[in-house]
């Protein structure tokens, strides 16, 4: 008999789900499963709840919320021999997307039951994990901008986004990857896993989850007409092709931010901030046990 544990974010998708025992029971043969749901009620409560699964020997732990949800059970579970699952009920849902799983929540539940299983690499940056993609740039400044909004909309995104290129300020790095150093001063410095970072977007059209790389993609700082050029090229998935892009694929990165002492940067779609200015970013190939 397989034990699953359901992680729940009861509020993901403005809280209109209806993801209970008594409804995931439904689909699930009694005899065959030993199926459990926990409730998340506040930011980091999944890592708790995620180890008490893991604590009671689960086979397999389902996180059902947004990317900071995911980013939050899958964290726990690199290197475990558990395998793991998504029910994506949030807004971006990029890595859910990357991973084909349906939004139908009826029907990702069903792929927990009936789906295949995949050794996905998992992205490191000091000592913390990825799964889709983080960013030292303008990317990191709209997740700060639409996290302090309090709205999960599009269009929260779509005015964070337009209130960070007005007034964003770039910072002097030094990125070290292949063994060469290079000074930048980004307006976007993203790194990924996955070819999707929600809402069926993609800045790495190219990236793998399954390759052992990673994704390097910078733009200069340029002015506004450039930024909407860009713009054109995120949206025709061709950003490799844009002419100010530095783009590589790559397992390992350094990036030191000159003169910064405290430093943010975003990570699967949620704004973190560090007391340091140096980071190390690696690949662990095949890290985490998937279904998909």
């Amino acid at each position: 008999m397989k034990k699953i544990f359901f992680i729940v974010n009861p509020i993901s998708g403005k809280g209109k789900h209806n993801i209970t025992l008594e409804y995931i029971k439904t689909l699930f043969d009694e005899k065959s499963f030993d199926v459990h749901v926990l409730n998340s009620t506040y930011k980091r409560h999944a890592v708790t709840l995620t180890q008490e699964a893991l604590a009671a020997n689960a086979d397999i732990i389902v996180a059902c919320g947004g990317d900071g949800t995911i980013h939050e059970v899958a964290t726990e579970v690199v290197g475990k021999d558990v395998i793991f699952g998504v029910v994506p009920v949030g807004s971006g849902n990029g890595l859910a997307s990357n991973l084909s799983i349906p939004k139908d929540i009826e029907k990702a539940i069903l792929r927990v039951r009936d789906g295949k299983v995949m050794n996905m690499d998992v992205g490191c940056v000091n000592g913390e994990y990825f799964f889709s993609n983080m960013g030292f740039g303008i990317d990191a400044t709209i997740i700060d901008n639409y996290e302090k909004s309090g709205k999960r909309k599009l269009g929260a995104y779509i005015k964070a986004a337009l209130h960070s290129a007005q007034h964003y300020k770039t910072k002097r790095m030094l990125v070290t990857y292949n063994g060469q150093t290079k000074e930048v001063n980004p307006l976007l410095l993203f790194i990924s896993n996955s070819n999707e970072m929600g809402y069926n977007m993609s800045l790495t059209p190219k990236a793998s989850l399954t390759d052992g790389l990673l994704d390097y993609l910078m733009v200069p700082k340029i002015n506004i007409f450039k930024q909407l050029t860009f713009g054109l090229y995120v949206i025709l998935k061709k950003t490799e092709k844009f002419r100010k892009t530095d783009y590589v694929q790559t397992d390992k990165i350094t990036v030191e931010i000159v003169g910064q002492e405290k430093n943010g940067f975003q990570m699967d779609g949620e704004y973190y901030e560090y007391d340091t200015n140096k980071f190390e970013i690696s690949m662990i190939k095949g890290g985490l046990r998937v279904l998909y």
